[in-house]
C-alpha cells in the first residue's frame, strides 16, 4: 500500500513539472540568405520542434534540414548538399538556451514581452554561442514566441559566396506553444 501511494505521489509531482514546459512540433523557421542578385535563397520549415520551460526560462528548438522547402527546387538541392548543410551527414540543427531576463515575463498575464535569449546554436558540426532578441506574447493563457537573428554561414562551414547566397542568413523562429 505504501509503495502504491508513493508511486501515485511521484506521478502527481512529475505531472506538475511537465506542465511547466510548453511545447510544439509545428514551430516555423524562415531562412533567408537571398541577395539582390539572386532572391531565391529563401526557405521555410513548419515542422520545427520547440520547447519553453516557463519556470526556468530554458528554451530549445530543433529543425530537420530536409524539411526546409524552397520555391526553387534546385536551390533546395544545394541547401541539402555537402557544401551547404549536408543533410545526409547532419540531418538537423538546433538551439538550446535560456531567456536572459525571465523576470520581465508574467506568464499569467496577457501581454507582449521583449526579452533576450542566449544559448548555443548548432549547425553541422559547429556550435556557437549566440544572443538574440525575442518577443513572447501571452494571450488568454497561450504562449507564442518569435525571434529574429543573423547567422554568419561561413562560421558554420556553410559555403556562401556573398553574390548568389548571402554570407549572413536571416533566421526567424516562431512558435505557438501549448
Amino acid at each position: 500500500m505504501k509503495k502504491s501511494t508513493f508511486l501515485f505521489a511521484l506521478l502527481l509531482a512529475s505531472a506538475g513539472l511537465f506542465a511547466q514546459t510548453k511545447k510544439t512540433t509545428s514551430a516555423t523557421i524562415l531562412f533567408d540568405a537571398s541577395t539582390p542578385a539572386d532572391p531565391v535563397a529563401k526557405a521555410e520549415s513548419k515542422t520545427v520542434i520547440a520547447a519553453l520551460d516557463v519556470k526556468t526560462g530554458n528554451v530549445a528548438f530543433e529543425a530537420a534540414v530536409k524539411n526546409f522547402s524552397f520555391e526553387n527546387k534546385k536551390v533546395e538541392e544545394h541547401f541539402n548538399a555537402e557544401r551547404w548543410l549536408n543533410s545526409e551527414k547532419y540531418p538537423k540543427f538546433s538551439f538550446k538556451g535560456k531567456i536572459d531576463d525571465l523576470k520581465k515575463v508574467n506568464f499569467n498575464k496577457d501581454g507582449t514581452y521583449a526579452v533576450s535569449v542566449t544559448g548555443d546554436l548548432t549547425i553541422k558540426e559547429t556550435t556557437k554561442a549566440i544572443t538574440a532578441p525575442a518577443t513572447i506574447t501571452i494571450t488568454a493563457g497561450r504562449i507564442s514566441a518569435t525571434s529574429d537573428f543573423l547567422v554568419n554561414l561561413p562560421d558554420f562551414s556553410v559555403m556562401a559566396d556573398g553574390k548568389k547566397v548571402s554570407k549572413e542568413a536571416k533566421v526567424t523562429v516562431t512558435a505557438n506553444l501549448n
